[in-house]
Order: structure tokens, then sequence, then C-alpha cells
């Protein structure tokens, strides 16, 4: 049974942040009921609003990316807008921000001023390159980052060039890290006898960086750098793609010692488990071209339904290699709303992504899409910080606001 209360009910979020990485972990946590307020320039808005596809002039990305937050506009390039951006963080407990290092010293709005107004305040700082170090003050976007981490280097076919992601990966990335780091602090604080809040410096290369060890540790031991192997790996055999009769592409692991076991179960030949060139993953490895052959002959004869139904009867593990299209179309997807349908102003209606932590007493829900600019500055600006109608109407007349 569920209640109505979300679990980060209360948690205020000052999200002067713009495009992805960012934003996006303001937005995990408003999933999940901390109350979120987003800040853009008052003319120009968050870039993000250009970024990617659109329908008869409405970003799509945007709903989902910015969902269930509050949308003010300031500009924090005046100092009436730094002021009021100061009396927003006496109300809030975290701040965001992505600017280059050295912005928000420009604009008075550094960690060592937005801790004297609010001692309990948590800030978190999400750069290309991070706030120390020689490139620190270079701009950085996640393409930069997914070619100098490493991982473009390691990720595309074997002869091709290092191949960047269709999706924006690190951003994804370091806004899943960016949003523990957050709340690893506010655990910190409330576990403070002061209560006092601190300072949160993450990159976007970094977290991505995570992600490489098995091929960063072969390096620092063994002195091996790590090639691109297409749909192969190099740390367990067999792992690749395989086309169908009819022409689908399926995928499988057989990561460990007994899942590989049944893939040799699922095409008939058990007389593989004992062969010494498969015998165990170092073997499987070494002649992983070759098993891939005996695999792929196996499935190139059968149907998907055939070969899915196969596997899964004898506990291998293989899926089939989704198009967006096709995402829709499974049950499985369905019966657990993989997709949520979310009335939208703009659109009528979207499919965004659901909150996919599925919580049993305090779920996560999408209340609404992503905010028009400026939608709530009256409910913040005059119900939260109590402008009279007066001072609103100014800031408003002066593009403060």
């Amino acid at each position: 049974m569920t209640n109505n209360k979300q679990p980060l009910e209360g948690l205020k979020i000052l999200d002067a942040s713009t495009m992805i990485a960012a934003p996006w972990a303001s937005t995990y946590l408003a999933d999940f009921g901390a109350t979120v307020i987003k800040v853009e320039h008052p003319t120009k808005g968050d870039h993000a609003r250009n970024f990617g596809s659109k329908k008869e002039g409405t970003p799509l990305l945007w709903k989902s990316l910015n969902r269930n937050k509050k949308g003010v506009t300031l500009d924090l390039g005046k100092k009436e807008g730094q002021d009021l951006f100061k009396k927003l963080v006496k109300e809030v407990d975290v701040v965001v921000e992505n600017f280059k290092p050295g912005v928000f010293k420009k604009w008075n709005l550094d960690w060592e001023i937005l801790s004297e107004i609010n001692p309990s305040l948590i800030m978190l700082s999400t750069t290309g390159y991070g706030q120390t170090g020689p490139y620190s003050d270079r701009g950085g976007f996640g393409t930069v980052a997914e070619a100098m981490s490493g991982f473009a280097s390691v990720n595309g076919p074997k002869d091709g060039p290092p191949t960047l992601p269709g999706i924006p990966l690190a951003d994804g990335v370091t806004s899943v890290f960016s949003a523990l780091a957050i709340m690893i602090a506010i655990y910190e604080r409330n576990q403070n006898p002061e209560s006092k809040g601190q300072y949160i410096d993450i990159s976007i290369y970094e977290p991505l960086m995570r992600f490489l060890e098995p091929h960063i540790l072969k390096y620092d031991q063994l002195g091996e750098i790590a090639e691109r192997m297409g749909n192969g790996s190099s740390t367990s055999a067999p792992r690749n793609a395989y086309q169908t009769k009819e022409g689908h592409w399926v995928a499988l692991s057989g990561a460990a010692q007994v899942v590989a076991e049944r893939v040799f179960k699922a095409i008939g030949r058990e007389d593989l488990i004992n062969d010494d060139r498969f015998k165990d993953n170092e073997s499987r490895l070494r002649n992983s071209e070759e098993l891939d052959n005996i695999i792929g002959d196996w499935i190139k004869q059968r149907e998907l339904e055939e070969v899915v139904d196969t596997f899964n009867e004898c506990g291998a593990v293989i899926g089939p290699m989704y198009n967006i299209e096709q995402l829709f179309q499974d049950k499985h997807f369905k019966h657990r709303e993989t997709f949520v349908n979310v009335e939208d102003d703009d659109l009528g209606d979207i499919n965004i992504p659901n909150v996919f932590a599925k919580f049993s007493r305090t779920p996560g829900e999408i209340k609404s899409t992503g905010p028009h600019k400026g939608e709530h500055n009256e409910e913040i600006f005059k119900g939260m910080l109590h402008l009279s109608d007066a001072e609103f109407n100014s800031l408003l007349n002066k593009k403060i606001i």
C-alpha cells in the first residue's frame, strides 16, 4: 500500500544550471517530491529549450528533462537579480549550478558568500573539468567528456575510429552521480550536530571513467591498452550481437560460467562445455571469434521468437535489440509502465520515461512536465519571498525577472 507523501517532500533545491547534466540531477530528486526551483535568464532562457527535436515549436526533451520543477526567471548578471537569488538561497537546502569556474564568483554568488547566508546550504557545481587543475577554465560538454574520459577509444567497430555515443551519455552518468552526491551531503548534514552544509565539485568526465574500471585496472597492472571490440567484450565471452533468420538482432552474454554453459545447451552443443577451447572464460576469450561463429550459425537459422524462447527455457541470457518504436510495443514494458502518459499544456499529453526506482511505500511521481519560462514567478517571488505587487512589477519591467 502507498501513501501520498513522497520521500523528499520538504527538500528545496534552487537549480540555476542549464542544458543536461546538472538539470537532470535535480529532476531525479524532484521525481521523489523535492521542490525544485528552476532558474532561467528572463530573455535567453535555458539553452536546453533549443536542444533536440521540436513539435510545432515546442521543445520535446525539455518536457521530460525538467519535469516536476517550478520555473522562474532571474537575471543573475544584474545586482538586483543577485540579491533576489540570495534571498532564495536563505529558503532552500541545495543550490545546483554548472557555470564555468569563476562565473558565480564574478556575480558574488560563490560558495563562500552563499554559505555565509545559509550555513546549512549544500551547493553542487558541475563543470567540464572540475573547479581545480590546468583545464578548469575550459568550457566542457558531454561530447568532450566522452572523448577525454577514454570512453570513445574503446567504443565502436574493431577496425573503425573511436566512436561517440548517440545519446548524452556523459551528462546522464554525471547527473546520477550528482544526485547521489547531493543525497549523501544531505544525510551527512542531518547527522552533523551543527547542521553544516558543504560544497560539491563534480566534473563531467570523471564519472564516466568509473565505468571504464576494467580497462583502467588492466592498463595499470598489466600495461595493456584496451582496444575497440565492436559488440564483443574484453572481459567475457560469449558476448555479441547476432542476426536471426528474419533479420532481427539479438544480444547475449555468457559472463558467468554457468550462464555460458546454458548458452551451449540452448544451441544444442553441450559438448562445448568440456571443449578445451571454451571450457572457461579465459579460453573462450582466446577463441571468441570461433565461438561467435558457432552461436551465430545456430541463431541465423531460426526466427526471433524461437531463439528467445529456447534461450529462456535454458536459463540463458538473451534479448532482442529494440529500436525506439519497439520499446512502446513490448508487453513487459507496458506492464511495468516504463513510459507514462502525462498531460501537457502544449502537446496535450506526452509519453515520457517513468520514475524507474519503484518504491513500495513512497513512490516517485511525475506531476508536471517541464515548465514554461517564468511560469511560477508569482508563486515563488510573491509566495515564498513575499514580494509586493509593486516590487514584483518593478523587477518585471526592468527585466530582472
